[in-house]
């Protein structure tokens, strides 16, 4: 029989008598703590942990004690995958006999879409498997189709190169095996997918920069029509080039309403039926998504978080399974689609290490284009040594800048911090923060080398906070954020990589060409700068709250003595001439 750990639900060690017991004897902080009812899904070592102020000792005793018991929780048994058939046509019917429709224009880098009229017999979402190969000159990708109902299956491909590109499929249904065509790429300006570059940074495929700003609106697409238009103008307006969303709808502070459609249909008894797919939810969701595109905005999708009432975070293997190829088949021809595996992974108690492992792998091997993909955490950070992880994405308030370099030399790969509170009004400590401790966080977060994403919480009517529902950003945030933005751009780069610092400042920028220092909330009324032998710079002074750069006269060689406003949130910054 299993036993209770660090990362069972809390509410399963309160349910039981003996495991309760124990708690009320040894951290009856725990059993009084308003925890105890709104973090009750949370892992016991984490709300211990929370609870008790980080006394290892003590939760490390009740942790022990609770080992010694059996977890009676009754769990749902998995249910085990669900076999193809090659028998899903009769011999009868003739191979490559569907009908298909191929696109009368396709460009370089943008989504390829080519529609076959086949079979609706049985169950095709679980009963058909349908792939192609992609082939031009020396190069040949392998491409996952997928049903879309009503006897439609798609195939989605993105290609690189211009050129004609010649593809054959293979399926157990018959009338969809060994179809044969081909489709003439044009070129095209569009940058296409992003990826991993000089082990810390982002491009697009056409080779431009890509420099990930960040925002959050968790559950944007199952709000109302209005809602969901007011978060793109919002977008449209804003600095940011990436937002992080996720496919199933939250159930949390200030979010509980349902949506009009979710992932899965339910059968005739009311509940999910996981062998099949709302096609019209994912048509919804697709719209979005090319839309977040036009105003060049990577959607970040998050494919697992545990704030839910709905059962989505304990489907079990073969569902999850099935979610996840089903969604990377469909969703990953799109050029500005990134993988979350989840938001909080270390909530998702019915997961574990191992299952994250599974999915990191089954995304991998299902996304021919190799999108950026990643996890989060809520208190245990990933190991992002995991070979299917691209980049890291953390949740961590403090000490970001000193965090983020030493993440960079454990990992050598780009980091994000997704998560480092909210500017807002929230009774809630991640969701208090002023805009100057926001932007603060933000700036120490890329001047260490890394990337960070911004969130909003701001109380306002009908619960509509852009961090879970979208609508109009209110903050002093976005403003700063562009700002910061024009920064990096003018970089010879376009992109900061730390430089050696002094104790009481953070250096970062392009090593004797662009170097920018940065003391946040300290207010120096002069500082010595030293410019980089050999080299002539012109010097700025850089207020990142007020958004202004005041250029000292002539240009500058060795050290220079620099007055400044004795003000927070001031930078120096040396160009080279």
């Amino acid at each position: 029989m299993p036993r209770f750990h660090r990362r069972s639900a809390a509410t399963d060690v309160l349910a039981q008598p003996d495991a309760r017991e124990v708690l009320e004897s040894f951290a009856p902080e725990l059993i009084h703590s308003p925890l105890a009812t709104s973090g009750a899904a949370f892992p016991i070592g984490g709300m211990l942990e929370i609870v008790l102020g980080g006394d290892e000792t003590r939760v490390a005793e009740i942790l022990e004690r609770l080992a010694e018991l059996e977890d009676l929780t009754e769990r749902p048994a998995d249910a085990p995958p669900i076999p193809l058939r090659d028998s899903y046509e009769s011999e009868s019917v003739e191979r490559g006999s569907a009908g298909i429709s191929l696109p009368s224009h396709v460009a370089q880098n943008t989504l390829v879409e080519i529609v076959i009229h086949g079979p609706s017999h049985g169950n095709p979402f679980v009963d058909v498997d349908l792939r192609a190969r992609f082939a031009r000159a020396d190069v040949e990708i392998s491409v996952g189709g997928f049903y879309d109902g009503d006897g439609r299956y798609v195939l989605r491909f993105l290609p690189v190169e211009a050129g004609e590109w010649t593809f054959v499929t293979e399926s157990n249904a018959r009338s969809l095996d060994r179809i044969a065509g081909h489709v003439d790429v044009a070129s095209s300006s569009a940058q296409g997918a992003v990826h991993v570059v000089d082990d810390f940074h982002f491009a697009y495929a056409d080779g431009s920069t890509y420099v990930p700003i960040g925002t959050t609106a968790y559950a944007w697409t199952h709000q109302p029509e209005a809602l969901q238009e007011a978060t793109l103008r919002s977008l449209a307006d804003g600095p940011f080039t990436k937002i992080r969303m996720g496919l199933f709808p939250k159930d949390f502070l200030y979010n509980a309403n349902d949506p009009e459609r979710f992932v899965f249909p339910r059968d005739d008894d009311g509940r999910w039926d996981t062998t099949r797919f709302d096609v019209e939810y994912f048509r919804h969701l697709e719209g979005r998504i090319a839309e977040l595109g036009a105003l060049g905005i990577q959607a970040d999708l998050i494919l697992f978080h545990p704030y839910d009432r709905w059962g989505f975070a304990r489907l079990g293997r073969s569902a999850d399974d099935r979610y996840i190829s089903y969604v990377v088949r469909r969703l990953s021809a799109f050029p500005n689609v990134w993988w979350s595996l989840a938001n909080e992974y270390d909530l998702l108690l019915d997961k574990s290490l191992e299952d994250w492992d599974r999915i990191g792998r089954l995304i991998r091997q299902t996304d021919p284009f190799g999108h950026p993909i990643s996890i989060h955490n809520w208190l245990e950070i990933w190991d992002y040594s995991s070979d299917w992880a691209t980049h890291a994405s953390i949740q961590r308030g403090d000490a970001l800048n000193s965090q983020v370099r030493m993440w960079r030399r454990r990992w050598h790969k780009p980091i994000i911090v997704d998560e480092l509170g909210y500017e807002g009004d929230l009774d809630q400590g991640w969701g208090f923060l002023t805009g100057e401790e926001e932007v603060q966080r933000m700036w120490e977060t890329v001047l260490g080398g890394g990337y960070a994403t911004h969130g909003e919480t701001f109380l306002v009517a009908d619960d509509e906070i852009f961090w879970a529902k979208g609508g109009t950003l209110r903050g002093d945030t976005p403003a700063r954020l562009s700002f910061l933005r024009r920064i990096l751009a003018e970089s010879p780069t376009e992109r900061f990589d730390p430089l050696p610092s002094d104790f009481d400042a953070i250096t970062a920028g392009v090593a004797d060409e662009y170097i920018v220092t940065y003391f946040g909330r300290g207010r120096p009324r002069v500082r010595n700068v030293i410019v980089p032998d050999g080299t002539t710079a012109e010097i700025d002074i850089v207020d990142t709250w007020n958004m202004t750069i005041d250029t000292l006269p002539g240009t500058h060689t060795g050290t220079v003595q620099v007055d400044l406003p004795a003000r927070p949130y001031v930078a120096i910054r040396v160009r080279k001439v």
